[in-house]
């Protein structure tokens, strides 16, 4: 691209959002050129700020015309480098964070409209407000935002009750690469009229199009909820504990969350005031919460309960039972601090995979051995959704003894090499919630199987012949 293309296309951007709204100064443009964790750089043109759909719409057909390539962004709170600009091709961040407006709420049909830049808290605030809940939920709450969390097709702590981000989305408006607008608001849930196209673009990560906004699934407010954390001798009966808890309670379960001892400790020594509410001295441990919509369900005396029919059983070996809401939110932040506190206990690798619940043991078992023994001085811990078999190896590495990236690259493709190796062999998949991004490109073409990877490359070729939507990413 010349210099002159470029000084015609930042005129045209600046015409369609206004010129405060395109930044190209390294000091303006520092914050979005980088993903969270500092691991990936990129090196957009300028970063565009939109405010509507149109102006969306406006800044792809600009760019495409010039063949100038288009990295959408929320919250750039991601872990594999999805929302981060290619180093070598011309492309512009378009950052969506000025769309968060709340365009509808219909609490009799339990939906709600809201555009990409929405954050996840503010919209779990406003549903609950109309008595309802969104009730996705991860350590990222209060900076992701909505374009980003379906565009990754985000997990976190709700899986086991709710679904993924795909099963609560009901339409989505999305701007093509063509500029074309798709209006697929449609707040259904029976709507058999051909294709379900919304699908495509969720998990997609803007490779196909742009996320503009979205129609939630909404839910029943939660009246009554309990809280517990258990010792476990190992992941087995962790497994065991969670079916006897499906017996027992059905669909109460709200979450079910597993935190190895090593992760735990982390988490106390980094996180400024957090403590566990019990001696650290079993190898794992799960977070619990029951929860239900009607009022006169006893929540914490069923959990307790059935803990200790659990204990009878020797299911688990130990567990204390929040007995206030101030408890209970003191022991959930042990989970949804991990990743900052990891952040700073040292260089993280952590790994997004998932395998039948069933395999579990074998899997955690077999990569804590693996990763030791190959990778010198490594912390492994483990962290995760043990419900829906996605459980987060984590390998800490110590600035010390890894202090140049070109060392600390070196041990995170050992460790996830052994990791993803692991998963497949046992019929799982090397990325559960967080995406490929820029991190798993060349892992995908390892381990996705021939006919995926040809399937996926022709609807890409469909949508974007161009191949300016996120380039380098899902896709070389």
């Amino acid at each position: 691209m010349t210099e002159k293309d470029e000084a015609v296309l930042l005129q045209q951007l600046a015409g369609i959002v206004g010129s405060t709204r395109v930044l190209t100064g390294p000091e303006d443009t520092a914050g979005y050129q980088q993903d969270w964790r500092g691991r990936y750089q990129g090196a957009a043109l300028a970063v565009v700020l939109p405010a509507t759909t149109s102006e969306v719409a406006a800044v792809v057909k600009a760019c495409s015309a010039l063949g100038v390539a288009i990295v959408p962004q929320g919250g750039n709170t991601g872990l594999v480098g999805g929302a981060v600009a290619s180093l070598d091709q011309a492309s512009i961040l378009l950052n969506l964070s000025r769309m968060n407006r709340i365009r509808e709420i219909d609490a009799s049909n339990n939906s709600l409209v809201v555009e990409a830049g929405c954050i996840l808290a503010n919209v779990r605030e406003v549903a609950d407000q109309h008595k309802r809940q969104f009730p996705l939920l991860l350590g990222s709450v209060g900076s992701c935002e909505i374009g980003g969390l379906v565009s990754t097709n985000a997990g976190g702590t709700g899986v086991l009750r709710y679904g993924n981000m795909r099963e609560l989305v009901l339409g989505l408006e999305v701007v093509l690469p063509d500029s074309a607008v798709w209006d697929g608001l449609r707040a259904l849930r029976k709507d058999n009229s051909g294709y379900d196209l919304k699908q495509l673009f969720i998990g997609a990560e803007g490779t196909l199009g742009i996320v503009t906004a979205a129609v939630l699934k909404l839910f029943p407010k939660l009246a009554v909820s309990a809280s517990a954390m258990v010792a476990l001798p190992g992941v087995q009966q962790a497994v065991d504990l969670l079916r006897f808890l499906q017996e027992q309670v059905g669909q109460r379960i709200e979450a079910f969350e597993i935190l190895s001892r090593r992760q735990i400790e982390i988490v106390v020594k980094h996180g400024h005031g957090l403590s566990s509410p019990m001696p650290l001295d079993a190898p794992f441990y799960v977070l619990i919460e029951l929860a239900d919509s009607s009022p006169t369900w006893d929540a914490g005396a069923e959990l307790e309960n059935v803990l200790a029919e659990a204990l009878d059983r020797e299911l688990l070996s130990d567990a204390v039972v929040a007995t206030d809401l101030a408890k209970a939110e003191r022991m959930w932040a042990l989970r949804h601090n991990i990743s900052e506190c990891n952040k700073h206990a040292g260089f993280t690798v952590s790994n997004d995979t998932s395998v039948p619940v069933s395999r579990l043991p074998a899997f955690i078992l077999g990569v804590t051995e693996r990763i030791e023994r190959v990778v010198a001085g490594a912390c492994v811990c483990h962290a995760g959704h043990i419900g829906d078999g996605n459980i987060h190896v984590i390998a800490v590495l110590s600035r010390v003894m890894y202090s140049t990236p070109e060392q600390c690259e070196a041990a995170a493709a050992q460790v996830n090499l052994i990791v993803h190796e692991a998963s497949v062999e046992l019929g799982g998949s090397i990325s559960a919630e967080h995406g490929v991004g820029r991190m798993h490109v060349q892992r995908l073409e390892r381990f996705k199987p021939p006919v995926d990877l040809q399937m996926m490359r022709m609807v890409k070729a469909v949508f974007d012949p161009q191949g300016v939507m996120n380039p380098g990413k899902i896709l070389r």
